[in-house]
């Protein structure tokens, strides 16, 4: 069954450069995993310091995998001081 995700992240002001760097690597790396159907990154026109991921996974086993790649967990130790709060995720189902 298909996993939906969206996931919300804000930089630390001056910061949203050096964050967006590190998300478009994970565009890159997510893309290429077998389980990915889509992983799409946005940024608020309104609020550029403001991070919006729009994800697709094949099934729950295949974002648990994804989870846990070494350049996602690499992700998180290098994005620790850049990042203001915690990262939101809401999986969800599809209704239309």
């Amino acid at each position: 069954m298909p996993i939906y995700l969206t996931a919300t992240v804000k930089s630390k002001p001056g910061n949203n450069e050096a964050l967006k760097k590190l998300l478009l690597e994970l565009v890159e790396n997510s893309r290429q995993e077998e389980a990915c159907v889509q992983y799409d990154l946005h940024q608020s026109q309104n609020d550029p310091d403001f991070f919006i991921f729009h994800e697709e996974w094949k099934s729950r086993e295949g974002l648990d995998l994804h989870n846990n790649q070494p350049y996602i967990l690499d992700f998180g130790v290098k994005s620790a001081e850049l990042i203001d709060g915690q990262v939101g995720i809401h999986i969800t189902s599809k209704l239309a």
